[in-house]
């Protein structure tokens, strides 16, 4: 009877704050309804989100939140629809 082979042990990646952040952002997005929302309104929720993040992850920079921002934002936006080509 053949011993099965042993694959070496990989530890866990731990994700940075940074990542948490993020995925944690896109949940919020997912979960809120903040998708093909009035501009104006998403503002105010991006506004009162990133307020709420900076207080749960106070090591990350203000840059970070920018970027964080911004990729909520692109997120947020409603998927674009494909024209058919004209034949």
């Amino acid at each position: 009877m053949a011993k099965p082979k042993l694959r070496p042990r990989r530890d866990a990646m731990v994700p940075s704050p940074y990542q948490e952040a993020r995925d944690e952002l896109f949940q919020q997005i997912m979960q809120c309804g903040v998708i093909g929302c009035h501009p104006e309104d998403q503002k105010e929720w991006f506004d009162a989100t990133l307020v709420y993040l900076q207080d749960r992850y106070p090591e990350l920079k203000a840059s970070e939140f920018a970027e964080l921002r911004t990729l909520g934002e692109r997120f947020a936006q409603p998927a674009k629809r494909q024209e058919p080509a004209a034949v």
